[in-house]
């Protein structure tokens, strides 16, 4: 088993995220490779300063045209691997911390199932108002996108990961043609779970060991996390753009305005269809134990997911593209 970690100015998790995977309880031989990529704020080093022989920090390199920098870096991570290649390559994030007995139940999973791609959806950070907030929408909006049991299904062509944490065999990293494939995705896990899909099984749930440590203190935190790709997601398209919007203000603003602004059938059905949609947000709200009472605000959530989704298109149209941690792409991986 090889675990690989991209990490780019992640000096405030570093230590956490590699800590919780040397503590792994897995019976099997483990390594993980950090790969630093281009950090200016000493993740390195702390990464270094663990010093365990199971370790590797690697340097990365000077980025080549077409790739995105975290699969530049999870692509330096695997070719460290290459001396003794394992069966299994568990692929996530600096600011992941897991659980002792996570990568042995995720071995566990694809052994039982014979699956070439097991993808959770760590636990995310519900603290600040922010979070509480919009963070399990987050959740409830991927779920729709990439209905998880859909993804599950080897008959149905929906693929979908969640990039914190993706345990990947090797036969069919080399089926696909390593990580190369998709060298040039801004939403990688997908893009990953797309090629691995294609021939063989994949699995997509939640993750009841892992969580995530990165932090979404302010509202403007969790806009430039939806802004950076939420227009990518639409493949850069105004009519895609124009659908969504569409389809958004049908689903969740209408029936709202129906209840409040209407009259007689029309109050009613909107009402009904309000109500129908808190009910369907109550499971996300469990799983991340915040108060029902954040149900019925789901309109005023999704109103703020659809202008976020119109501002990361006016970034993309004002030339300002994709931007995170100091890098910019336009259009894709230049």
């Amino acid at each position: 088993m090889a675990v690989v970690v991209p990490a780019r100015d992640e000096a405030a998790h570093v230590a956490a995220c590699l800590g919780s995977l040397l503590a792994q309880d897995y019976r099997g031989s483990l390594r993980v490779i950090l790969v630093d990529d281009g950090s200016t704020d000493g993740t390195g080093a702390r990464a270094r300063a663990l010093a365990d022989p199971r370790l590797t920090v690697l340097t990365g390199e000077p980025r080549p045209a077409g790739w995105s920098g975290k699969l530049w870096a999870v692509a330096q991570g695997i070719a460290a691997t290459e001396d003794c290649p394992p069966d299994f390559v568990l692929l996530t994030d600096a600011d992941i911390v897991h659980d002792a007995r996570h990568i042995t139940a995720l071995v566990a999973r694809a052994e039982a199932d014979d699956l070439d791609l097991v993808s959770e959806m760590v636990e995310l950070a519900c603290a600040s108002l922010a979070e509480r907030a919009l963070v399990p929408a987050f959740v409830f909006f991927f779920q729709l996108l990439y209905p998880f049991a859909w993804v599950n299904d080897p008959l149905r062509a929906t693929a979908a990961a969640a990039g914190g944490t993706v345990l990947l065999r090797r036969r069919a990293l080399l089926r696909i043609g390593g990580i190369g494939a998709v060298r040039g995705a801004l939403i990688d896990d997908v893009a990953l779970a797309r090629a691995v899909k294609r021939g063989g099984r994949i699995w997509l749930g939640h993750a009841m060991l892992a969580r995530s440590e990165r932090a979404y203190p302010e509202f403007a935190d969790v806009w430039r996390m939806i802004a950076r790709t939420a227009y990518v997601q639409l493949r850069y398209a105004p009519a895609l753009l124009v659908l969504t919007v569409a389809a958004m203000g049908l689903v969740w603003l209408v029936p709202p305005i129906a209840a409040l602004a209407g009259h007689g059938p029309v109050r009613a059905m909107g009402l009904l269809a309000w109500a129908g949609m808190a009910w369907s947000y109550l499971p996300t709200l469990r799983r991340f134990r915040r108060s029902p009472l954040w149900a019925p605000a789901l309109p005023l959530i999704a109103l703020f997911y659809l202008a976020a989704t119109l501002g990361s298109a006016w970034n993309h149209y004002a030339g300002r593209g994709v931007a995170w941690k100091g890098r910019a792409y336009r259009g894709g991986a230049p």
